[in-house]
């Protein structure tokens, strides 16, 4: 079975209302593959006409969907954990084959997506309000939880599963119906999710899939509808000021994770072997093309020479390929784009003083390839430092104090994760308790887990995911006032 056959023909079109259609246009566009630039196939490619079609599946779909039983709706969710643990494999292969990501790491998203879906199975009869007496005595106080009502979900292409599943699990398990866009770049995993979903009993209209090389135009379109009451974006920080403007007409509901700079702190007192084996999970994560992958390396000066050897060790015995073959480690970057922005920020930190101590360079050939690289001797206030890179490089600078790694870690309009290594139980939570940041991975390369809240401070966004709080962002309160006689 090749990755492709679990997509079938009659999928590669938008699902609106439950039915597969072209877009009204009849324009498709292809979908290629990062690994060489060809074309995998052509799906629908909608209009603002189509999303507003969507929409209104979604919105005729609400009332119904808003109170079926939570029971159902958790039953669902759950056959839809079963049917993606089952087909993890083909998942897998679809994802490496558009996005790139080798197969061993697009297994692991698969399993990580999946959690979603059972978490959020076991959340659907969780929903509670409250009963109180009033203090002053003469009545009852009742708050019921409802669904927030129709959602736009924006999907980003770095994990085209996953985040597909974080946003839709929730919105299902609170009685939420919504129009999912993925991304241009990887549109083919959301496809045959949506399928699966089908196939697990959704019923039609909850969920919608769109599919476009328009994206600006179609949230536009929709984000000017009143009877969306809720968008949530994983995306860059510039695009989600974009949508948090539109968004003030309506006033929608939002949820947006957005950009980081995650800094990774090593101390002299280390653990330098398991330092590094986290700094490989949060720097080579989807060849670092992750809002959390570690983005600068702050090293203790006592610890800095070893640690620095010793990652450019793991880095370089890497082994760089198509995703989908054997023993590769590192796949392609998204596309050519993606290549020449990291070529130029690793060019732009040479001359700022940096040393290459391995790679620096794209690799020749078909394909969006960079090596793994390490720099050594970063400045500071370097533009590799203030930047996401978004691909397989670790710049490392060093620090003499814990006041001097703490300011600078801070020094970002970013806060979503933050890493650090340490043995010092006294300093893990001072220095926990000072980074500004949504998600501190204490000797560990990686914080995801679908039973913590996911999510940033400053401009790495608001809201939450995942974990207690993720179901809440789908969710309005209602008070009632009921007399007591």
């Amino acid at each position: 079975m090749s990755a492709l056959d679990l997509l079938a023909p009659e999928h590669r079109a938008l699902f609106i209302g439950g039915q597969w259609r072209q877009a009204a246009s009849g324009i498709r566009f292809g979908v290629k593959d990062p690994a060489d630039g060809s074309i995998i196939t052509e799906i629908a490619d909608a209009s603002a006409e189509d999303a507003l079609a969507a929409l209104d599946a979604a919105a005729a779909a609400q009332a119904d969907w808003a109170t079926s039983a939570p029971r159902e709706r958790g039953e669902i969710l759950r056959r839809a954990f079963e049917l993606l643990t089952e087909r993890a494999d083909d998942f897998a292969e679809l994802m490496s084959l558009e996005m790139g990501k080798p197969l061993a790491e697009a297994r692991g998203e698969v399993t990580y997506g999946a959690e979603f879906f059972r978490w959020f199975s076991e959340e659907a009869v969780r929903i509670h309000g409250r009963w109180m007496q009033a203090p002053a005595g003469g009545s009852r106080l009742l708050t019921i939880r409802k669904p927030v009502g129709p959602c736009l979900f924006l999907l980003p292409w770095n994990f085209p599963l996953a985040m597909g599943t974080r946003k839709i699990g929730p919105a299902v398990a609170a009685g939420c119906t919504m129009v999912a866009k993925p991304a241009e770049l990887t549109p083919l995993t959301t496809l045959a999710l949506a399928a699966l979903l089908e196939e697990a009993g959704l019923p039609p209209g909850v969920l919608n899939v769109v599919t476009t090389t328009h994206s600006p135009l179609l949230s536009e379109a929709l984000m000017a509808d009143g009877r969306l009451r809720k968008v949530s974006f994983t995306g860059s920080t510039s695009v989600g000021k974009v949508l948090v403007r539109q968004s003030a007409d309506q006033l929608q509901r939002l949820s947006m994770e957005l950009g980081g700079n995650a800094p990774f702190i090593v101390f002299d007192d280390a653990d330098v072997d398991a330092a590094v084996d986290g700094a490989m999970l949060a720097k080579m994560r989807n060849m670092g093309e992750a809002c959390t992958a570690a983005n600068r390396f702050l090293v203790q000066e006592g610890v800095a020479e070893e640690f620095g050897r010793k990652l450019a060790e793991r880095m370089g015995a890497l082994t760089v390929g198509r995703g989908q073959d054997a023993g590769v480690d590192v796949g392609p970057l998204i596309d050519d784009k993606a290549v020449e922005s990291v070529r130029k920020m690793v060019d732009d930190a040479v001359v700022e003083g940096a040393t290459v101590v391995l790679g620096g360079q794209a690799v020749e050939g078909p394909g969006s390839f960079f090596q793994p690289t390490v720099l050594t001797n970063v400045p500071s206030d370097a533009e590799i430092n203030l930047q996401e890179i978004f691909g397989p490089v670790a710049p490392i600078a060093t620090f003499a104090a814990e006041e001097e790694a703490i300011a600078r870690a801070n020094n970002t309009e970013y806060g979503l994760a933050a890493y650090v290594y340490t043995r010092d139980l006294a300093r893990t939570i001072r220095v926990s308790e000072a980074l500004q940041y949504g998600m501190v991975g204490i000797n560990t390369g990686l914080v995801s887990n679908p039973a913590a809240p996911f999510g940033g401070v400053k401009q790495s966004g608001f809201g939450r995911e995942g974990s207690f709080e993720g179901i809440e962002e789908y969710l309005d309160t209602t008070y009632v006032n009921l007399p007591a006689g």
